[in-house]
Formats: structure tokens, sequence, C-alpha cells
């Protein structure tokens, strides 16, 4: 089959490779549609990922398809049936499954491999983050299912009360579904700031109160506080992964407000934080990881609920021939998601 390989920075090739087969618990799935994903633009553009992969290796985590192969022991699946996979699975058996902290599991089952004709799921996926997709739902929005996962569990980190006032910082396909789960809140005002027009358009449709071009900005944080009166966010979202940002989100927030740094930075980066603004005005900073099956399934019910136009975060459909051409199209934020076809 005709998959794409990431072998380091910005190297991604389309190769020949053998069709997966099902090892016991496991199903193959035939790709409908893969979703491009901002993680995936980082791992491109820095050669890898802490947890998820290391070159070279199969690439991409967001993916629809038909199950054409199941392995021994798939009892409650068959050939035919349309599914989403996310891209990991906990173990349930370690110290934090116990607690139900699932995206804190040790031993997380990760899965990539999305850009590629045909995909193998790992037993531990098949048996807790597998979903039969609705006949009605378009493959490409099933396939983001997982982002929308990982957005769910950052919402419901993050303290957010009614007549919240929240920031979110990034106008990427992620900081765009915080403004669309928040703003489903109608007692919750979403101020979303980012660097290009067209996002910040579709920011607006999607619910924010308000946009902002921080490029017409001199401070964001000035401008925030500007805003409520001299006091701050109640929230702030980072969804960027740039550690200058997570310092701008935590210089938004009121005393007693909430920083959720969402968005995963380069390794081995550091951020400096003010120890009297976060002792003195009681800040709580979380750090808030992945997602969870429950949130998994919460998402692809949102999704197929149709209550948000997650279209609007769909740029094009491409072929998988014209992958690494979106990825420098992502990376010059010409688009924000692109549907690949293989």
């Amino acid at each position: 089959m005709l998959a794409a390989l990431l072998y380091g920075k910005e190297d991604l090739r389309l190769e020949e490779v053998a069709e997966p087969t099902p090892d016991k618990g496991e199903v193959i799935l035939q790709v409908e549609v893969s979703t491009t994903c901002g993680t995936d633009l980082k791992v491109w553009r820095r050669g890898g990922h802490a947890k998820m992969l290391k070159p070279p290796t199969l690439f991409g985590h967001e993916a629809t398809g038909r199950i054409v192969a199941v392995g021994e022991d798939v009892t409650n699946w068959q050939v035919g049936d349309r599914v989403v996979a996310n891209n990991s699975a906990p173990c349930m058996k370690c110290f934090f499954c116990d607690r139900q902290e699932y995206s804190l599991c040790p031993n997380l089952t990760w899965n990539n491999g999305t850009f590629a004709q045909y995909l193998k799921i790992p037993a531990p996926i098949v048996q807790y983050n597998m979903l039969p997709i609705p006949d009605d739902l378009p493959s490409e929005l099933a396939a983001m299912t997982e982002p929308l996962a990982c957005v769910l569990h950052g919402v419901a980190r993050s303290n957010i009360k009614s007549d919240a006032r929240v920031v979110v910082l990034g106008d990427g396909a992620i900081g765009l579904m915080f403004v669309a789960k928040l703003a489903l809140d109608t007692q919750v005002e979403v101020l979303l700031f980012g660097g290009n027009d067209q996002r910040l358009a579709i920011g607006k449709k999607l619910g924010a109160a308000e946009t902002f071009n921080y490029h017409q900005l001199p401070d964001i944080s000035d401008f925030v506080k500007d805003l409520t009166e001299g006091m701050g966010a109640d929230v702030a979202i980072e969804a960027t992964g740039i550690p200058s940002v997570w310092e701008t989100a935590i210089a938004c927030t009121r005393p007693g407000g909430t920083v959720n740094l969402f968005g995963g930075c380069p390794r081995d980066t550091s951020i400096t934080v003010s120890t009297e603004q976060l002792h003195y005005s009681e800040l709580t900073l979380k750090g808030v990881f992945h997602n969870t099956p429950v949130f998994v399934r919460e998402a692809l019910s949102l999704i197929a609920s149709r209550k948000i136009p997650f279209e609007l975060l769909i740029s094009d459909r491409r072929p998988l021939a014209d992958l690494e051409q979106v990825f420098c199209d992502m990376r010059e934020r010409k688009v924000i998601k692109v549907a690949i076809v293989p």
C-alpha cells in the first residue's frame, strides 16, 4: 500500500509498504479520510514527538475507515463496519487508570499511520476507543473526533463558570474548537486572539463574542485588562504551543483565575512565572494533555449532533500524493485542516 513515513524534520516520504494484517484483537481499516492536525504539523516540523512516535515511522493520527479484516477474538465488530478509532487507549490497570486519570496512563497504546490506504488498529484501542460512525455523518467530520476529545478534556479541566470571560490564544483548529465548544454556553463570553483574519472570521462564526488580530496589538495582556475593567480574564486557554504565549496567557488572567496551558511546547523549553503573581493572585495553572475514553465518546456525539458547523475547519480535500504540499500550506497558514483521501 501507499503510506506516508516521517524520517525527520520536514522529511516526509510516500512509500510502498506492506499492507497490515490483524493480530489477535486487532482490526484493519481501509482509510476513508484522514484529517491533518496541528500536532501533525508540529511533529513534521520538529521531526518527532516525545510520547507518540519516533522516526522513521508511519505518520498521521486522525482518520475514519471501514473494517476490511478482523483478528482472532474480535467479536463486536465485523467487516464493513464504518468506524473512527482514537489514536490511543489506556491500559485500564495502572495507578492512574484506577483513578480514572486515563490521559496520564504511562502505558498508553499509541497508534499512528492514518496517512495511508490501510490502518491497523491495536487491540486496546479496538476494545476501549473505537466507535461506530452514524451513517449520515460525513467521514471528514467524524475524523475530528480525536482533537475534539482533547478539547473537551481541556474545557472540563478549566474551571469555567457561568458568566465567565474566557480568552483563547490561538486561531488554529484547536483554538477554534475551544471557541465552538465554549460558545455553546451562551453565558460564557469568548475572546479569541490570533494572527489570521480569515481564521478569526471563522472563530466569529463559531461563536466568539469578539476576535482580535494580535499583530495589531502592542500588548495582549494589557489589552485584555482594558477589556475587563482592569481585572483580566476569568480563564485563559493557550492553544499555540509557544512558550512566550504560555507567559502571555498567565499575564492575561485575573486574580483567582485559571490558566489552561494546553498547547504542547517543544521539548526542553521553559517559561518564567512571577512567584508574586502566582502566590498573591492565587492563580491556578494547569497543563492539560490528550483525552480519555469518556471524552472520545462525547466528542463523536457532539460532532454527530451537528450543533457546531465543524465543516468550517476543513479547508480542502486532497489526495495522499499532495500530503507534503499540504503541510507546507499548513506551515504558511494557508489552510486549517485538510481532508486527505488516500
